[in-house]
């Protein structure tokens, strides 16, 4: 056994062309059938239940994710299981997904009668038209494709390929005609980094209360110092008796306080803090706060209410803690 570079580079790159062309001749099948599709299971006032054997039945339970994370409700159902008290699942208000490349899998034709006399649509995504599946089928979707791309013509490559391209095109069809959104989608998925992106605030993470680095603009700057040193963000916002921010003043800040020459031990902060800086507010998501630190190439922001007022702060490490970054 030898594996020979050139040779396996070039199947390689004829696999995926293969696989590129069979999605690339779907677009010829986006018809009134699938249309017909889209609007059977924009208006299942149930469930999508996805059905299929072997690999359809793994490309069937990818295509069941998908539609239950954009909107639409679905979830897989094992047709040999189906058989044996699982059918119980799919109710009058659902809509059968079933996927067959041969249209004649024993194990889905079993089931058929019964969908049948449940009295729900059926929606066949099949590479054989005149199948019996595609027969019994309320709307058929054509997809068969000119050739596997595995070189003995007979492990499913450019079918499931197929299959799976026109599962995302329903999915995504029905997301749009929903109006589904990227809060909606993030509703979905809480526990990952996507959706702490989406659904993560300021003031889910900032300082609040006494972590928050402040000082008055009479401070020396070595009490100011001392603040941001105690709190650990990288700087101190500066404040007035009222809590309105007048500045702030940073670790950058002091580098060019000593480039100048100042005299830190009689200088104070509201001489040289930073008059015009970049702030955050509590209902802004923590991405667009990344966003703003990395555009500025700053590492911490004060957080204000929309008078001016101090209500929290956050820097880099916020950010990273909480998996935004």
């Amino acid at each position: 056994m030898k594996l020979h570079p050139d040779q396996t580079r070039q199947l390689a790159i004829a696999v995926l062309d293969t696989e590129a062309q069979a999605i690339l001749d779907l677009k010829e099948r986006i018809d009134d059938q699938f249309i017909r599709a889209c609007k059977f299971l924009l208006g299942c006032t149930g469930r999508i239940v996805v059905t299929g054997m072997g690999k359809s039945g793994h490309i069937g339970s990818k295509i069941a994710a998908t539609l239950a994370s954009t909107g639409s409700p679905a979830f897989f159902v094992h047709p040999g299981e189906a058989s044996h008290g699982d059918l119980g699942m799919i109710t009058a208000g659902d809509v059968v997904l079933a996927m067959s490349n041969s249209g004649e899998t024993d194990e889905l034709l079993t089931i058929l009668p019964i969908i049948r006399r449940l009295g729900v649509p059926l929606i066949a995504m099949t590479g054989n038209k005149g199948s019996t599946l595609a027969r019994e089928a309320t709307v058929s979707l054509d997809i068969s494709v000119a050739k596997e791309a595995c070189p003995l013509g007979l492990a499913p490559t450019s079918s499931t390929t197929a299959t799976l391209a026109l599962g995302d095109a329903l999915a995504v069809s029905l997301l749009e005609a929903r109006g589904f959104t990227a809060d909606d989608f993030a509703r979905s998925h809480p526990g990952g980094r996507l959706g702490r992106r989406l659904l993560l605030h300021v003031a889910d993470i900032m300082h609040t209360g006494e972590r928050i680095p402040r000082v008055g603009a009479d401070a020396p700057l070595r009490e100011a110092l001392l603040e941001i040193t105690r709190q650990g963000l990288g700087m101190t916002v500066v404040v007035d008796a009222e809590d309105q921010v007048m500045g702030v003043y940073t670790d950058g800040d002091l580098r060019r306080t000593l480039d100048k020459g100042i005299d830190v031990h009689n200088t104070t902060i509201g001489e040289i803090m930073t008059r015009q800086f970049k702030q955050a507010r509590p209902a802004m998501l923590a991405v667009e706060a990344l966003k703003l630190m990395e555009d500025h190439k700053i590492s911490a922001l004060p957080v204000m209410d929309d008078e001016g007022k101090l209500m929290g702060a956050l820097n880099m490490h916020d950010l990273l803690r909480s998996g935004v970054v």
